[in-house]
């Protein structure tokens, strides 16, 4: 049997097929689609909001600071220098009075007043604010209108942030239920073939690495890249040509992002794939503890654990490394344009062809442009990972459940009464049958006891009983129906199953006995409790049915996780008993009780009995004895011994008198 299942699809997943991927997540994001859509809106608005801030600065610059329409130049005769004017409004009181008392800084032509630049450091501060005193009410006004940009960007990211939190949020838990749902829904050999430390990884880390692509990758590239978009088309609005000169550098990001995502994916495929590792590893060492403090295996274990470490810590600096020159990359390419800009549109100010204002705003949208440039670069960082861990996710989800379609289910008429067995062969592996040809009957009320060897297969029968796995060749028959066709709940609610070293959940006493028994009145429970021989058992722990075990009942004996598994058997009132030699790991005072209880459980009901030890078949109504996967023999116990075959000779190896 493989026991490495699953780490070869994932070592498969090679070619990126996001598009697939997403068109799968669809379906969990369709139910919060308004939110989605209102969250898109509110990134709209923000997009403009932050848009619209350069494009203030420069109205505050070119309107109010340096008035652009208010400035003019002249040709000095005597030294031809070029001497800047500002022209202030006489129609105005308050400049008429400023221009009134220092005339002789003043020159005065068509109704206005002109005052050189470099004479205004003459005025006091007083005059020079009743001079520009509409400049600064302009100020005032343009900086409430800047205040309103920034409290209204506030509000509409809160919202958006909230929504989109709330949306991913909800679309994780229907992900991580339905996940959960369709492992629970998996045949027994899926669990053998699979380390349970990956599925834990797949129901925890896959689906919280999806967390940003839900909560911030839709919206912000949304964002991202209508801004990129807005603030092509304002740069080429106010400079065509300076604009295009600073988008030179565009061919180059390109490239460069290209080469990143092509390296990015192998990265986080990867990553994935030794985090999987590690957990497997650990709870591996967690689980076989005993084992290795018992031959001392500490140090060889903990040097695999870190040689499985150091290949995850090997991946996670490759990934470094591959932000490490993209990132600087891209930050260079920004400098690189932000500096074109000021030696370009430096000259162009000069040149009096571009306000200061337009200029100021040129370096703003720039240190803007690269910045959602960067940020796709993060966001596409979170795609990969998302990515990465909804194609494991996904590949868990294409594995086949044990699931019948509504058509398809036929519930077993009537009482339980025969099931049949068929020419069944069995096989794990292919060409590896670990049963052959079984033909068996059992009738209802019937006690069958399966007796054989080490591997003979005596537990794989129970397997197809209880349709943990179902037939390789064959059929097996419950009332003349095929048992594919009987959804295993719907057969399963009729059986219940004592295992040799059974299973307790983290909880009480009452949950563990009356697990799957919902409604019980108090006196049917204590009905139980004195047919399972239980209720000494819970007498003697101080909260009764209400005491704390721990998983797996490891604070219990393991005779007292066999009387609580009885017990849980009586809670269902099955019509089929299988007992997997339900006493082995027993003291001797213990099984007294034990084979009272079993005693009482089987008690008009049909049972198979797994027996290891063949002094525990001699009080079956038939024996069926196993050997290398053949039904070798049936019959009774004194039957068997007058034939002197195969369990004349088992028995008395065992060491059982004749």
């Amino acid at each position: 049997m493989r026991f490495d299942y699953g780490y070869d699809e994932e070592h498969r997943l090679g070619k990126s097929y996001d598009l697939k991927l997403l068109r799968r997540i669809f379906p969990y994001a369709a139910p919060h689609r308004v939110k989605l859509a209102v969250s898109v809106v509110l990134v709209v608005a923000i997009t403009l909001l932050e848009l619209s801030v350069p494009y203030i600065t420069k109205e505050i610059i070119d309107r109010h600071v340096v008035p652009r329409d208010r400035i003019s130049g002249d040709v000095d005769g005597a030294d031809g220098s070029v001497r800047q004017w500002l022209s202030v409004d006489l129609s105005d009181p308050v400049v008429a009075v400023v221009v009134e008392e220092k005339k002789d800084l003043f020159r005065i032509r068509n109704g206005r007043a002109d005052i050189r630049i470099e004479d205004l450091h003459r005025l006091d501060r007083a005059s020079l604010g009743r001079l520009r005193h509409a400049d600064l009410s302009g100020l005032v006004r343009i900086s409430g209108l800047f205040l309103l940009v920034v409290g209204a960007l506030f509000m509409f990211t809160f919202a958006q942030n909230l929504i989109m939190e709330f949306a991913g949020h909800r679309i994780m838990h229907d992900l991580r239920v339905g996940l959960y749902a369709h492992i629970q829904d998996m045949p027994l050999r899926f669990f053998t073939r699979n380390p349970v430390a990956r599925l834990v990884t797949r129901v925890t880390n896959d689906i919280q690495n999806m967390h940003d692509l839900f909560t911030s990758f839709i919206s912000m590239v949304f964002k991202d890249m209508f801004l990129l978009v807005g603030i092509a088309v304002v740069l080429l609005a106010m400079d065509w040509q300076l604009a295009l000169l600073t988008f030179l550098v565009m061919p180059l990001v390109v490239i460069t992002a290209f080469g990143f995502s092509k390296r990015v994916r192998d990265v986080f495929r990867e990553l994935r794939i030794k985090v999987a590792e590690i957990n497997t590893r650990f709870s591996e060492t967690i689980s076989g503890i005993k084992v290795i403090q018992t031959f001392r295996r500490e140090r060889e274990n903990d040097a695999a654990f870190s040689r499985l470490n150091h290949d995850n810590y090997l991946v996670g600096m490759r990934q470094i490394n591959i932000f490490a020159v993209f990132m600087p990359i891209i930050e260079m390419l920004g400098v690189t344009a932000i500096a074109i800009v000021i030696y370009v549109g430096g000259g162009h100010v000069l040149g009096q062809s571009v306000s200061i204002g337009v200029l100021a705003a040129f370096i703003a949208y720039m240190k803007m442009f690269f910045r959602p440039i960067r940020d796709l670069a993060e966001k596409y960082n979170i795609l990969q990972n998302a990515m990465a861990s909804a194609e494991r996710i996904f590949l868990l989800m294409d594995i086949q459940a044990d699931t019948v379609s509504e058509e398809d289910n036929v519930p077993i008429p009537g009482p339980l009464e025969q099931i049949r067995f068929e020419a069944v062969s069995l096989a794990y592996n292919e060409g590896e049958p670990v049963l052959k040809n079984i033909d068996l009957t059992i009738n209802a009320g019937e006690t069958i006891a399966i007796v054989g060897a080490t591997g003979s297969g005596k537990t794989s029968l129970v397997n197809l009983l209880v349709r943990f796995y179902d037939p390789t060749a064959g059929f097996v028959r419950f009332n003349g129906i095929d048992c594919m066709q009987i959804p295993p709940p719907v057969l399963r609610k009729r059986i219940a199953l004592v295992m040799q070293d059974p299973f307790l959940f983290t909880g009480t006493l009452k949950a563990n006995i009356f697990f799957a028994a919902n409604g019980l009145s108090s006196q049917h429970q204590a009905n139980i409790l004195d047919a399972s021989r239980c209720r000494e058992l819970v007498a003697r722990f101080p909260e009764g049915l209400d005491t704390i075990i721990s998983e797996g009942g490891a604070s219990l004996s393991s005779g007292e996780r066999q009387m609580i598994s009885v017990a849980r058997a009586f809670s269902v009132d099955p019509e089929m008993i299988i007992l997997d030699e339900a006493t082995s790991y027993v003291d001797s005072q213990t099984e007294v009780h034990l084979q009272q209880a079993i005693a009482n459980l089987m008690s008009g009901r049909t049972c198979v009995v797994v027996a290891h030890r063949l002094t525990t078949a001699r009080t079956a109504d038939r024996i069926v004895v196993l050997n290398n996967g053949v039904m070798v023999e049936t019959g009774s116990h004194e039957s068997l011994m007058a034939g002197q075959g195969f369990y004349y000779r088992f028995y008395h190896l065992q060491g059982n008198g004749s």
